[in-house]
């Protein structure tokens, strides 16, 4: 809606064509997360998308953070090893990077979710309980286990992104 009004959240809007019902709310959402991600970070100052307020993660550690969670989820979703430039991406979520712009953090995160949800729709059902493991110590998890943390982790994080954002913006008003 264009008109002013909230948009309706994504798990009100019926299922998501292709995709699982049982991932339907993981679905729902990482498209909830991507929308409100652009909504807090619209027009949203360079100059502070590396700030921290009251100890605080910043808000491009926030928008790097939720992109490189759905990536290292769905990787072990597909019972792969992270690659190195997965690693690299993990090790400079927080850095504070003069070059990067809230417009293409906002995008990084878009592609992510398109990537999810087209895997998403190649999962049958049966295949969701099928046993993963996370990280170099091998936590024992499920596919639909890693796949509904990384939807729910990343609602997390866009709360607290809102709240950064907002501190950081009543600063300068």
């Amino acid at each position: 809606m264009d008109d002013g009004q909230e948009q309706m959240e994504f798990w009100l809007a019926g299922p998501i064509l292709n995709i699982p019902d049982i991932l339907q709310p993981a679905a729902h959402a990482l498209l909830q997360s991507e929308r409100e991600l652009k909504k807090y970070t619209a027009d949203f100052p360079k100059e502070l998308l590396w700030a921290k307020t009251s100890g605080r993660a910043s808000v491009g550690f926030h928008m790097n953070h939720i992109t490189g969670v759905l990536d290292r989820m769905m990787t072990y979703a597909k019972s792969e090893s992270l690659t190195a430039e997965q690693f690299q991406f993990l090790k400079q979520e927080g850095s504070f990077n003069l070059t990067i712009e809230v417009e293409g953090l906002q995008e990084q995160f878009s592609a992510k979710v398109a990537e999810a949800l087209a895997y998403f729709k190649t999962l049958p059902e049966d295949t969701l309980t099928e046993k993963r493991t996370v990280g170099r110590k091998k936590l024992p998890t499920t596919v639909i286990g890693l796949l509904f943390h990384a939807a729910e982790h990343s609602q997390r994080h866009i709360g607290q992104l809102l709240v950064t954002v907002s501190v950081l913006q009543s600063k300068i008003s």
